[in-house]
């Protein structure tokens, strides 16, 4: 496994926002940095599922991670289970970009990060991906890993799929990322909400490299 890095978080329109709340929580505890963008349509969804306010101009780690005993932090402990990261978290550990903003650094290959996740992957994020496009910072901090050679994970979570969809996930994976549909297995012995959204959030920690005890694995006992 990797010792902590910088990784690049992007949430995007899709359904799924707790995946991404998840996953940052557990990036965060693992001591990890974090380079956070949203979109708007990914603020909307979260606001509309979980009922966490994002700016997707400057949005806020902390505005996603709530202290205990706030209703939004007591509907996400429902869902997530208890915060993996504690306390308030380090000014220098996450940075939140505008998702407009084209001169941050995660814009450039230049700047050096451990892998970037675009979780929930929305079907036209996915679309801009695998076409090159770098309409905005996702989209661009995107291609800079696939060119860099570095970890990409995608995250969709769409149903059905249709054949643009599979296209562009074959034209993402041909480029070398990695696509990753939050889709949970169930034989982790599931009780709550909470182990499947782990199982999600556990094998993008696998394909990132960063250690983990969110799920029993497969032949443990």
């Amino acid at each position: 496994m990797s010792t902590p890095g910088a990784y690049v978080l992007a949430i995007t329109g899709a359904s799924g926002a707790v995946y991404a709340v998840r996953l940052l929580d557990v990036l965060l505890a693992s001591g990890n940095r974090v380079h956070l963008v949203i979109s708007p349509a990914g603020a909307a969804v979260l606001r509309t599922e979980l009922g966490l306010e994002a700016d997707a101009a400057a949005a806020g780690v902390e505005s996603l991670l709530p202290p205990p005993g706030e209703a939004a932090a007591e509907r996400l402990a429902r869902l997530i289970g208890p915060r993996a990261s504690a306390g308030p978290v380090p000014p220098e550990q996450a940075v939140c970009h505008d998702y407009r903003d084209l001169l941050a650094p995660i814009a450039s290959g230049s700047w050096p990060t451990a892998g970037m996740v675009v979780c929930p992957c929305s079907g036209g994020t996915l679309a801009a991906i695998a076409s090159g496009m770098s309409d905005n910072l996702i989209h661009r901090a995107a291609d800079v890993h696939l060119k860099e050679r570095r970890r990409l994970v995608l995250v969709p979570r769409e149903t059905p799929l249709s054949l643009i969809h599979l296209e562009n996930m074959r034209r993402c994976v041909e480029a070398g990322a990695v696509v990753l549909p939050a889709a949970p297995g169930w034989y982790h012995g599931v009780q709550d909400v909470a182990d499947l959204v782990n199982f999600v959030v556990a094998r993008v920690c696998d394909q990132l490299g960063v250690p983990h005890a969110l799920m029993r694995r497969w032949g443990e006992a």
